[in-house]
């Protein structure tokens, strides 16, 4: 039986390595990985239309260009500015308006037009994060002004704009950007996705033989040979390619490959009952072309578990990646301890354990095998 299990290792082993596909997926995620190379969104074009030209307008536009995301454009003309944002050349456009500063300076109420363009609503929401943080400075500024003028102290205006100060501890800090918090839920689709395919391949591939079904000992000894594998591509993509984006990484290679490895598991158990239930690799294939999208919104990494219907929840739960992307995120971003998440662990071993378990289960009821079982077993034999 030993020999069996080794003699089938070596053999998926030697053919993985004389042949390295398998190094495509790395490929795919340097390729995907490039449009985060930045790290963060900033220098977003954003129009400004100075149409009073006065010490306060220029004042306001130099505080606008402080912030990191937008990269101000001074427009002559409000109609060109327009026209620029309608051809996807600016994110925002601002007007000041004529009479800004008069206005300002007799304690009017003045309109800043801006508009926006919300179709990139990540974009679209950063920069209106970080206007609305400029006027509600300059809001704070003109309305002390007017206190101060009509006769109350600076102690009493503080009080007057902030009577309650807040203090904000980031107990959980997923990253530098909206990249580090989606990334890892990216990387663990793609670790998924491979592994599903490759496992099943195997499996239908062993299934297949001419010389009939090979005994179950063939069969572990070929699926453990992937894991090294894929435990190699987890520590590229989880610990070594993430640090050369710059991105914040705070778990240790060995905490990585003990997330990954029961994780790898689940996906195994999870390919088994695929391969059992499709049975044809244009089915599976055809499946998996289907669901990665799905399976990546299901994760909680673009949308929280906690706001999904709970039916959708109950799916998500069902996948290994949502356990997976919760486990490495909060490890390897938020540096959380592995202690903090044993029950991701249990859950993903749990997960692999069913899926096999059912795979194995399909597979006897198709072959016979089962009939055979419960016959043998059955409470008539049992009294004899």
């Amino acid at each position: 039986m030993l020999q069996l299990y080794w003699s089938s290792f070596k053999r998926i082993t030697l053919r993985f390595l004389a042949e390295p596909k398998w190094l495509l997926l790395l490929i795919s995620v340097i390729l995907m990985s490039l449009v985060y190379l930045n790290g963060s969104i900033n220098n977003l074009p954003v129009a400004v239309v100075d149409l009073d030209h006065t010490s306060s307008s220029r004042e306001l536009i130099r505080a606008l260009d402080t912030t990191s995301k937008a990269n101000i454009i001074l427009y002559e003309s409000s109609l060109e500015a327009y026209q620029d944002i309608n051809d996807r050349k600016l994110f925002a456009v601002i007007t000041i308006p004529r009479d800004y500063e008069k206005r300002l300076l007799r304690g009017e109420a003045i309109t800043i037009p801006a508009y926006g363009d919300a179709s990139s609503r990540l974009a679209n929401g950063m920069i209106q994060q970080d206007f609305k943080s400029i006027y509600q400075q300059f809001l704070s500024r003109y309305n002390a002004d007017l206190m101060r003028n009509s006769g109350l102290s600076t102690e009493q205006v503080n009080i007057i704009l902030m009577p309650i100060k807040s203090q904000i501890d980031p107990l959980y800090n997923a990253g530098i950007s909206f990249a580090a918090i989606t990334f890892p839920g990216l990387l663990v689709m793609l670790l998924q996705h491979s592994l599903l395919i490759v496992s099943t391949r195997t499996n239908i591939g062993l299934s297949s033989l001419p010389q009939g079904k090979p005994p179950a000992i063939v069969f572990l000894g070929s699926l453990s040979a992937l894991i090294p594998i894929w435990l190699f591509l987890s520590i590229i993509l989880f610990g070594l390619w993430p640090w050369l984006l710059g991105y914040r990484q705070l778990a240790t290679l060995p905490q990585i490959i003990l997330m990954t490895f029961p994780f790898l598991l689940a996906v195994m158990g999870l390919a088994k009952l695929l391969t059992e239930s499709l049975r044809k690799v244009e089915m599976i294939y055809l499946t998996l072309s289907f669901i990665t999208t799905p399976v990546f919104y299901l994760s909680g990494t673009i949308w929280p578990l906690e706001a999904m219907p709970n039916w959708v929840k109950c799916i998500a739960k069902l996948l290994p990646s949502t356990w997976a992307s919760n486990m490495i995120a909060s490890v390897n971003q938020m540096g959380l301890a592995i202690s903090d998440n044993l029950f991701n662990l249990f859950m993903l071993l749990v997960l692999g354990g069913f899926y096999a378990a059912l795979g194995i289960f399909i597979s006897a009821v198709r072959d016979g095998s089962a009939r055979e079982f419960f016959k043998r077993h059955s409470i008539k034999h049992f009294f004899k």
